[in-house]
């Protein structure tokens, strides 16, 4: 469908979200000003919450969202050609093929992380190697325990994910003079990684690795791949930083071989449920440092950078070209 002449977009914001996702009017008039010919064919509604949602969704070309109330939806927003999504990952809105209208495409942030994601990884793998999570470990226990490590440089790293995430931490990887490795669906070779190997070779991969680090997607396909065959595949001591989504990893599988010892370290910035509730069990296993997913998202342009995406696509729908960041309903990102 071709774009009309005047494009209704509605945001619709989380009250209990945290701020830096959130499009406030500043925000949208900042964006405004960075795509003013664009700008001139949006009429925008900005809400909270399910404030008006119904009355604006049913007259909204396009929407900006964390999730949504989906039952009929093709039926309450006949218009709707465009819901782009706030986060990278979409299980929270899956399945999507059972209610996602057939005129519809959904989009996703994909992209937006990279810059912090790859600074946080490396920060993440440098406190691995000089033991971190131990420390954390023997500060609660009041134990002085020193160990002297040596630099990053020669090492090497397995990546399971290697999309926009992954492919940041490769590069800041790549800085430190490490040996990169990565495991991805394609197979498909990466800029900034010395080896890729496909999904059915990953105890291969993780057996190299000093370090692996997670930016997996949760899909049919990843949800517990890395499982204790996994784990025990890895060299004993070495240490895992997961990024991606909690529902990759055999929770269990992973504390029994920190205790012991068998993985050297542990840094999760994804967990399930979040919050964490007070007696989950993550808090209390050694040598894992607990992290409230914060590291993928810079609180100073996620928003504007999100927002960029949807003018872009606007733009693009206006020029009839396809969507940027389209979400394939069956793979899940």
């Amino acid at each position: 469908m071709p774009a009309p002449e005047r494009i209704r977009l509605h945001i619709k914001n989380n009250r209990d979200g945290e701020e830096l996702f959130r499009t406030t009017p500043e925000r949208y008039r900042a964006a405004e000003a960075r795509y003013p010919e664009i700008a001139k064919r949006v009429d925008v509604t900005i809400d909270w919450d399910l404030d008006n949602f119904e009355t604006s969704i049913s007259q909204a070309h396009a929407l900006l969202t964390w999730e949504l109330p989906t039952e009929n939806l093709a039926a309450r927003a006949p218009e709707l050609r465009l819901i782009h999504t706030i986060g990278a990952g979409i299980e929270h809105l899956q399945p999507v093929d059972a209610w996602l209208p057939a005129a519809a495409t959904l989009t996703n942030n994909r992209g937006v992380h990279a810059e912090k994601t790859g600074e946080s990884a490396a920060m993440a793998l440098l406190m691995l190697n000089n033991n971190m999570p131990k420390y954390a470990t023997d500060q609660r226990a009041h134990r002085w325990d020193p160990q002297f490590a040596p630099t990053v440089a020669g090492k090497t790293v397995t990546l399971l994910g290697v999309g926009e995430m992954g492919g940041a931490a490769a590069e800041w990887f790549k800085r430190f003079g490490l040996r990169v490795l990565g495991v991805r669906r394609s197979g498909e070779a990466h800029p900034h990684a010395d080896k890729i190997y496909p999904t059915a070779q990953i105890l291969e991969a993780v057996a190299e690795a000093d370090f692996v680090h997670v930016t997996l997607p949760s899909t049919k396909e990843t949800n517990g791949m890395i499982d204790a065959s996994v784990l025990d595949a890895m060299k004993p001591g070495a240490g895992i930083v997961n990024f991606g989504r909690a529902a990759v990893i055999d929770h269990a599988a992973l504390f029994d071989r920190l205790r012991s010892g068998h993985i050297g370290g542990a840094i999760l910035d994804v967990h399930d449920p979040e919050p964490l509730p007070a007696d989950a069990e993550v808090w209390d296993v050694p040598n894992l440092l607990v992290v409230p997913h914060v590291t993928s998202d810079d609180v100073e342009t996620y928003a504007d950078l999100t927002l960029d995406l949807v003018f872009e696509n606007i733009g693009r729908w206006i020029d009839g070209k396809a969507f940027r960041n389209r979400v394939d309903p069956v793979l899940g990102y």
